[in-house]
């Protein structure tokens, strides 16, 4: 098999979380396996700068693993007409054929990118495209859509029901799901099944051999009091709000001593008579060993968002024993606490109260949830298996061989 390209919208090693670590890991993991793999992306910084500024230098580069990173300059933008397009998609309000093509056009795009594909496209097996909605996903997909897999990380939004991606994505060659109501939401919306391209539920691989210290946690932080635990960014965006919101209620209703501790980064807006009694407390970002500890240590995780394509702070739990917490709202983290009868989910404040009974009430239960969580992890998402599925997937597109 000649190199998988792997193409992204802009690419660092510090980069964290999101489409970015997960090529980050697919593609490190499939170097260490014999792989050849390139990423292609553009001298963009990141998601949150300015998407006409080219801020590294064009040309080669390479990750902290040795992989060839390609940089290709991108082309200036109209910010203000995707600042328009953009607020109507955001306010879910119908756009027009004509608006779809502002959108893709000005955002971040680099001919050049496309260019040198076009021109060595010879030279790769695949090229594979992550996350759906970006210029250089659109855009690059379409210079040999025969070659062309994606890893789109779809979500039930506005963006996913653009009508240009209707009309390119079933041309394309390969379709990689993070779950299964991913692929479920695709088949909806795109109709693969009517199409010649491929398509496989993947799952994001794990680094399985996670041992946590709770002990160490609780020493470290002072924490000796039971806590339910929240991993992740903290904005509304991940209902953050509605879990602090619950626990608050809960405390009120119950005669506890349960604390809530929260880390990663981000910033919510927290009642202050919790966070100056202590009964809310919130780390920060912690190293990733504080984490596990963490994980550990809690009572539960509870992953509160309502829009994951995956959720790797909840697999990082069961690999640490413990049971999770999911919105009834989000179709894939419910999927996973069903499907590994790792956990429970809750659509309202007094399911959520029932739900954290339960847990508290029944340690065996709770326990056997986090072990069953773990077993699903190890079968499904350890980094051997998960590796040995994109060979034979890429191989069964190209016709090639996995060698």
């Amino acid at each position: 098999m000649k190199k998988i390209g792997f193409v992204i919208p802009w690419y660092a090693d510090a980069i964290p979380g999101g489409a970015e670590m997960e090529l980050r890991e697919v593609s490190s993991h499939l170097h260490y396996a014999g792989v050849a793999v390139e990423i292609l992306t553009t001298c963009v910084k990141e998601f949150g700068s300015d998407w006409s500024v080219n801020y590294y230098k064009e040309g080669e580069d390479s990750t902290a693993n040795g992989i060839t990173i390609r940089r290709f300059k991108v082309r200036k933008r109209d910010n203000a007409a995707f600042d328009a397009v953009n607020a109507k998609l955001m306010a879910k309000t119908p756009i027009t054929p004509e608006e779809e093509e502002t959108f893709l056009r000005e955002m971040v795009n680099s001919p050049d990118l496309y260019a040198y594909m076009s021109e060595h496209v010879d030279d790769y097996s695949l090229f594979v495209f992550i996350p759906y909605m970006f210029g250089t996903t659109y855009y690059g997909a379409q210079v040999c859509p025969y070659k062309s897999v994606l890893i789109p990380c779809f979500h039930d939004e506005a963006y996913a029901y653009i009508g240009k991606f209707k009309e390119l994505f079933p041309k394309t060659a390969g379709m990689v799901f993070n779950a299964h109501p991913e692929a479920e939401l695709a088949e909806r919306l795109y109709g693969f099944s009517h199409s010649s391209t491929k398509t496989i539920v993947m799952g994001i691989g794990m680094d399985t051999d996670i041992v946590p210290d709770p002990a160490a946690f609780r020493e470290k932080f002072k924490v000796k009091e039971p806590f339910i635990l929240y991993a992740g960014r903290k904005d509304e965006g991940k209902n953050v709000h509605t879990l602090v919101k619950y626990y608050a209620e809960y405390i009120k209703r119950r005669e506890t001593d349960l604390r809530l501790i929260l880390i990663g980064g981000g910033q919510i807006e927290l009642p202050e008579e919790l966070v100056k009694s202590g009964r809310i407390l919130d780390l920060g970002f912690v190293d990733r060993q504080d984490k596990y500890n963490a994980q550990g240590a809690a009572e539960f995780l509870c992953q509160p968002s309502k829009n994951e394509s995956f959720s790797l702070v909840i697999m990082e739990s069961w690999l640490c024993g413990r049971p999770v917490l999911v919105h009834a709202d989000c179709a894939v983290t419910r999927n996973f606490a069903s499907e590994s009868n790792g956990g429970l989910y809750f659509g309202n404040y007094f399911e959520f109260e029932g739900c954290t009974d339960y847990i508290l009430e029944h340690k065996n239960e709770a326990w056997m949830m986090g072990s069953n969580g773990k077993n699903y992890v190890m079968k499904n998402f350890d980094w051997d298996v998960i590796v040995d599925k994109y060979k034979r997937f890429f191989a069964d597109i190209t016709g090639e061989s996995e060698k």
